[in-house]
């Protein structure tokens, strides 16, 4: 074990994947030390399978998002990953994909390096999907969990392929998040395994009882089959079932987390601490006291959801479909309007000068509501621009109230004095949008009662990593 101390932590996100190798400190047992981290793009978006999900329906290509694994690992130092003794792996919420047990992948040699390469698998439907309208939402049986069912959910994604594309669902016999399935992959599982943190996010799982609704789902005529195996966050899943990279044959991997429980982990030193995560989404979390049981009442219009963590407790999450996205809409947007007059330029170019301009704007009476995307809790809600006068039309003025308006939305679904009420006493920020985002940084410190830091960029894959390097160190002391 002395030989290998090192563990491996993965983040599948919707835009990045992410790779960090942590090593526990020396002399401090609850410290830890980032040896390595590397992050790609994942570039995976693609065309739905389905015809009938239309514009609405957000899919990904795995293949991409697993290339863009390989290139993480490939980045790593080869004498650390050697060194690997266990791996955590963590991803975007709510989405599911399907494969067929033992053709899920073939394992290869890239080089000099082992991988596995996606064989018989769909895409991925992220948490974006948006196919399930209202009406067919309504349609669904009730769930008997305190989490509602919302367009996005791996549940109701499949009881929408069960009514739209029956013929699509029968070739495949397993399903899980893209995180279950490289951890299925990895240890060559004949049934994926899923957390709680995960299960509560495609909902129909009861997590006072730890189990689906299965008698619920199968007088609805859902193929229950597909409904991964559940475990608690920090279990193994199993060993790995081949050399991967340096990583050695026979090491553990555990089951896959919530990307969300994963940022908070490598976050939150103390149950005091909020965690604000902005990244293609934003969430606003904080630590429910031991023995808190949420409502067992789903309440689809409230706009805070009550999830799993770790030990059988909860976080209180305020998740905002809008975020960086939205940034990212604009600046698209910005691009596009350009093109049209005859002018060509890069969308980073962009992004860095409206930054920039922004931060010499120090205030704006404009007012941006950005729920373009609306929200779980709001579905119909649409963004709008309001206050507009002559004197605040520049681009630092429109970035300046589009960054505020994010941090006002995330706000109005979770008042700050609640947080207070809760015992909060410290904010800390993580998330890719919000790292390199300084004026979003300025309206986050202008609207929190709290001191506010921030975290790294890789804070899920860290998240993940420490779950591993904690669990060996338990298995240690014991």
């Amino acid at each position: 074990m002395a030989a290998r101390s090192v563990t491996l932590g993965i983040d599948l996100g919707t835009t990045s994947v992410k790779a960090a190798l942590v090593e526990a400190a020396r002399g401090d047992p609850s410290g830890f030390v980032v040896l390595a981290s590397c992050a790609r793009p994942a570039r995976a978006e693609t065309a739905a399978q389905s015809a009938a999900a239309g514009p609405q329906g957000q899919e990904q290509d795995v293949r991409r998002i697993i290339q863009a694994l390989h290139e993480c690992l490939a980045a790593l130092p080869r004498q650390q990953l050697c060194k690997v003794c266990g791996i955590g792996v963590s991803g975007q919420m709510h989405g599911v994909m399907f494969w067929k047990t033992g053709q899920g992948c073939e394992w290869t040699e890239a080089g000099a390096a082992p991988v596995f390469e996606p064989r018989a698998v769909s895409h991925l439907v992220t948490w974006q999907d948006g196919r399930c309208g209202r009406e067919f939402l309504a349609s669904l049986p009730r769930p008997e969990s305190h989490l509602s069912v919302a367009t996005g959910f791996g549940c109701a994604t499949i009881f929408w392929l069960l009514k739209n594309s029956p013929e699509f669902l029968k070739s495949y016999d397993a399903a899980g998040t893209i995180h279950d399935y490289v951890v299925a992959m990895l240890c060559g599982l004949t049934r994926p395994l899923m957390s709680d943190q995960n299960a509560a996010s495609w909902g129909y799982f009861n997590t006072r009882s730890q189990s689906w609704n299965l008698e619920t789902l199968r007088d609805a005529g859902f193929p229950v089959h597909l409904l991964p195996d559940v475990t608690d966050p920090g279990n193994v899943a199993g060993r790995t079932s081949q050399a991967w990279f340096e990583i050695p044959k026979g090491t553990q991997v555990g089951v896959a987390l919530g990307d969300l429980q994963a940022s908070v982990y490598s976050c939150m030193a103390q149950r005091t601490d909020a965690v604000l995560n902005i990244s293609t989404s934003v969430q606003l979390v904080a630590s429910m006291p031991s023995g808190f049981q949420p409502v067992q009442t789903p309440d689809p219009a409230a706009p805070v959801a009550y999830f799993p963590y770790f030990d059988r407790t909860y976080l209180a999450v305020a998740a905002s479909l809008n975020g960086g996205n939205v940034l990212a809409m604009f600046v698209h947007m910005l691009v596009q309007w350009m093109a049209d007059l005859g002018l060509e330029v890069e969308e980073s170019t962009v992004y860095s000068r409206m930054i920039q301009a922004a931060a010499q704007q120090k205030d704006t009476c404009l007012t941006i509501t950005p729920t373009v995307l609306g929200e779980r809790h709001l579905p119909d809600q649409l963004a709008s621009v309001t206050r507009i006068s002559s004197s605040d039309l520049s681009l630092g003025h429109v970035t300046r109230a589009l960054c505020r308006g994010i941090v006002q939305n995330l706000h109005s679904m979770l008042p700050f004095q609640q947080l207070q009420e809760w015992g909060v006493e410290r904010v800390i920020g993580s998330g890719s949008a919000l790292s390199r985002n300084e004026v979003l940084k300025q309206e986050v410190q202008r609207a929190f009662p709290f001191p506010v830091s921030y975290g790294q960029d890789v804070d899920a894959a860290v998240g993940a990593a420490l779950v591993m390097l904690q669990r060996n160190l338990n298995q240690q002391e014991y």
